[in-house]
């Protein structure tokens, strides 16, 4: 009887590691059939634009043999890839940005901002469903923002990163008219001092990005929407409002990006709220 048992839990391990072998090299198979449809897809909106198409998209995907949801934002590595990618393009040659995400670390995106602003070529920047924050910070390089009717942009209003978790510079900025400098500790002073830093920083930075395609009175007004925290952080800025306060915005986005689209799927057991 013993032996039997012991035959039998190696049948159940035998079993147990094919599967979940075959689990990992399916997903892997699965995900390179992906990445090459998704590179077709690209090469066939170059060629329908005569662009260089670059993407820009973060979404969650189950990927990995235990099959486990990566949550993904602009990171330093975005802007390595970005920009390099960027670089290699001939001067004259238009780029298309396809966007999607909900931010992430402010430095990367003005990497890629910039480096989009300096292209010498028309810099057309896709937002399907949504680019905010950083994202946003991005889409302001663009000569021309085409977005989805429903797609949003969002408020580009800097964040200070605290024990707590990230704080608005400008509610920090307000703290003056409800506590005493007296009252206050040494730490809300220097996050004040950084507060006023950082937001002067981000004036310069879209200044940069919008002023020479706008007038003075055009660029103010984009700051004051989207920098100096007229709502809060994650305000969506649907079509209709980027439009009003002067953006580049047109409504045309072609089919080939939708269809792009739907080869980023989100995982399937996903709750929903």
């Amino acid at each position: 009887m013993k032996n039997r048992a012991a035959v039998s839990c190696d049948v159940i391990k035998s079993v147990f590691w094919i599967l979940l072998v075959s689990s990992f090299v399916w997903g892997v198979a699965q995900q390179r059939l992906i990445n090459f449809q998704r590179m077709k897809l690209l090469e066939a909106i170059g060629n329908e634009r005569n662009s260089k198409v670059i993407t820009l998209i973060h979404r969650q995907e189950t990927v990995g043999f235990l099959g486990l949801p990566i949550k993904k934002y602009i990171q330093m590595e975005d802007a390595e890839a970005v920009v390099r990618a960027i670089r290699e393009i001939p001067d004259d040659k238009p780029i298309d940005l396809i966007v999607h995400t909900p931010g992430g670390v402010l430095l990367p995106a003005y990497q890629i901002a910039k480096a989009l602003k300096d292209h010498k070529g028309k810099v057309t920047v896709f937002v399907p469903h949504y680019a905010m924050s950083g994202g946003t910070l991005i889409v302001l390089a663009a000569d021309e923002i085409v977005m989805d009717k429903n797609a949003v942009l969002g408020p580009i209003d800097p964040q200070l990163s605290t024990p707590k978790g990230n704080l608005p510079a400008v509610s920090i900025l307000q703290v003056p008219q409800y506590k005493d400098w007296k009252d206050m500790d040494d730490t809300v002073v220097i996050m004040f001092d950084q507060a006023k830093k950082i937001l002067r920083q981000m004036e310069q930075y879209v200044r940069y990005l919008v002023e020479d395609n706008k007038s003075k009175k055009t660029a103010q007004r984009i700051i004051r929407r989207l920098v100096k925290g007229q709502v809060t952080h994650d305000y969506p800025v649907f079509f209709s409002e980027a439009k009003e306060i002067g953006l580049p915005v047109t409504d045309k986005v072609p089919k080939l990006i939708y269809k792009l689209m739907d080869l980023y799927p989100q995982p399937k057991n996903r709750r929903r709220s």
